[in-house]
């Protein structure tokens, strides 16, 4: 089942995507159909969630960890958490403005998931029952600004760093999904969930131990190698199996 987020009229819509484009609308994302029915074009679609807080794992593929220069000490023992406020959701489709305070902005494709079921304390045996769904996500990321500040704050955290989408797939195995982004048309990531530090389930269980994870909240689960700057006029696509494509374009300076 893949779940949609939009606008409509003047209102926002979740809804049921069935095959074709059909939307059967529903009260709330994990809430009943109404009756109604809409075509797919008739909605602007949205980011899938309304998070409190998205959570994001950093360095969670070996080969990333080594194209940034930090494996020179021993590999991560728990993963690397850091936070995006819901400021940073971008809508599937949607234009990010290149920042005029950094010089080196980059993608990150990677997997993302959204809660369904309030979760603290989870374990490995009841994690993906807690999860709505499952969706992409950029991590977008002001390379420069990373370094210099105590917290990754204005690198990872800025408005609209975080476009999401285009829908959420309910049902799925996050063992081993391909992870692909592509700039322009040109593959520049590629790689397979499996080939994570730490799973999707030692995730939630990791981060649901620290915080509470609400209905609508987002989790990053990091992002493969091959991650590179943009330009303004670039269009980036990322695409999880099974999921769809996320599509971003890069705006003027500003």
């Amino acid at each position: 089942m893949r779940i949609v987020r939009g606008h409509s009229e003047g209102r926002i819509v979740w809804g049921h995507l069935e095959q074709g484009d059909t939307v059967h609308v529903i009260s709330g994302m994990l809430g009943e159909r109404t009756g109604e029915t809409l075509p797919l074009s008739a909605l602007s679609l949205l980011a899938p969630a309304e998070p409190s807080k998205i959570v994001c794992v950093g360095r969670n593929y070996l080969d990333h960890i080594k194209e940034l220069g930090n494996d020179k000490g021993d590999l991560p023992t728990e993963p690397g958490i850091f936070l995006k406020g819901p400021n940073a959701l971008t809508e599937p489709g949607g234009t990010v403005a290149y920042p005029a305070w950094t010089e080196n902005f980059h993608y990150e494709g990677e997997l993302a998931l959204v809660i369904g079921a309030r979760a603290s304390n989870l374990t490995p045996e009841n994690a993906l029952l807690h999860l709505a769904g499952y969706t992409c996500a950029n991590d977008l990321t002001a390379r420069d600004k990373q370094k210099p500040d105590l917290q990754w704050f204005r690198a990872k955290a800025a408005d609209r760093f975080c476009p999401l989408g285009p829908w959420l797939e309910t049902e799925l195995n996050p063992a081993d999904l391909k992870v692909q982004t592509r700039l322009n048309g040109k593959v520049v990531q590629d790689s397979r969930t499996a080939n994570m530090i730490f799973p999707v389930i030692d995730i939630l269980v990791y981060v649901s131990r620290y915080v509470t994870l609400e209905v609508g909240d987002v989790v990053l689960t990091g992002t493969p190698e091959g991650v590179g700057p943009m330009q303004p006029g670039d269009a980036v696509e990322v695409e999880v199996e099974g999921v769809g494509v996320l599509k971003t374009v890069i705006g003027a300076v500003r």
